[in-house]
């Protein structure tokens, strides 16, 4: 049971990094790619329908972290209190500036705030990560830089594939521009995650759990041909295998960090001592079957039924 919800969690953070990071991106780039309060308008309906749904995997994965490892959510989450604090604050912000922008007439502060509320979130969650491997400003640094210049790819590309016209071009040459800095901080981000920039990564303590097998290698150097593989394709206006590159590079990333985590989440502390006792795995995990389906189906319908690509309008 331990093992199962260890990987649940895993699941919940992944996914949650996936489908927040084209949100984040979008918010950041959707004023510099955009001519005009029509194209801005197009940037933005393209995550309309879903930022908010996105979320949902964030409050999710923290209460199963509550409910499953209580001693590594209060670790965590007391350890890391100010930049969690200002993800929430980037996360209301940025809500606020989404849902006021259609009801203003000068939408600058909402636009600024989609912005910052998009980027704040984007690179602090990578330095979480990041310094709770290695224990170190520098590795925590490098993470949140990852973090965020990944996601304004994925952003990038997901613009792409979701608008037409002057819009989607732009939003293929922002993809291309970023690319020239998320692949080399990609490779060097997961060479250290993975252990193949040497034992201790950046940190130079070896962060949580040792790596240097040959799974976890694996695992960080497909996350960086995932990565080189999104700018060939988008190269080639191939938007939609792009997308499923940067998404696959962000779930290979996100794998190799809780790979990583799985024998220590937290420095003196294993899973077994961090986990909740059987009895209440129990109940999370037949509370955990019968709900989670319908999330996932109810979340894949809506993307099903908003698929189409974004025009703007006349």
């Amino acid at each position: 049971m331990i093992e199962l919800w260890f990987v649940i969690i895993a699941f919940l953070w992944t996914g949650y990094f996936v489908l927040e990071g084209f949100d984040f991106g979008v918010g950041m780039l959707a004023p510099f790619v955009s001519r005009g309060a029509a194209e801005q308008r197009q940037a933005l309906q393209t995550i309309g329908p879903v930022w908010d749904g996105n979320e949902v995997w964030l409050i999710t994965a923290v209460g199963a972290m509550f409910a499953a490892f209580p001693a590594w959510y209060a670790g965590m989450f007391s350890s890391f209190y100010l930049p969690v604090a200002l993800v929430l604050v980037g996360l209301i912000v940025r809500g606020v500036g989404l849902e006021w922008r259609g009801k203003v007439t000068n939408t600058f502060w909402c636009d600024a705030g989609i912005v910052a509320g998009s980027a704040l979130p984007a690179f602090l969650w990578g330095a979480v990560f990041a310094d709770m491997l290695f224990a170190s400003g520098l590795a925590a640094l490098l993470g949140g830089v990852f973090s965020l210049v990944v996601s304004v790819l994925h952003g990038a590309v997901f613009l792409a594939l979701r608008t037409d016209g002057p819009l989607r071009r732009r939003a293929r040459t922002a993809a291309l521009a970023a690319s020239g800095l998320a692949v080399p901080v990609g490779v060097l981000a997961l060479s250290q995650v993975g252990g193949l920039g040497g034992a201790g990564g950046v940190g130079g303590a070896g962060g949580a759990g040792d790596m240097s097998g040959a799974g976890g290698m694996v695992v960080a150097l497909g996350g960086a041909v995932a990565l080189a593989a999104a700018v060939a394709l988008i190269w080639r206006r191939r938007e939609g295998w792009a997308f499923a590159a940067t998404a696959g590079a962000i779930v290979l990333a996100s794998v190799a960090v809780f790979m990583e985590l799985a024998p220590m989440p937290l420095p003196g502390l294993t899973l077994a001592e961090a986990a909740s006792g059987p009895y209440t795995l129990t109940m999370l995990s037949w509370i955990g079957l019968i709900t989670l389906p319908f999330v996932l189906l109810y979340q894949g319908w809506t993307y099903w039924v908003f698929r189409k690509r974004v025009l703007v309008a006349a």
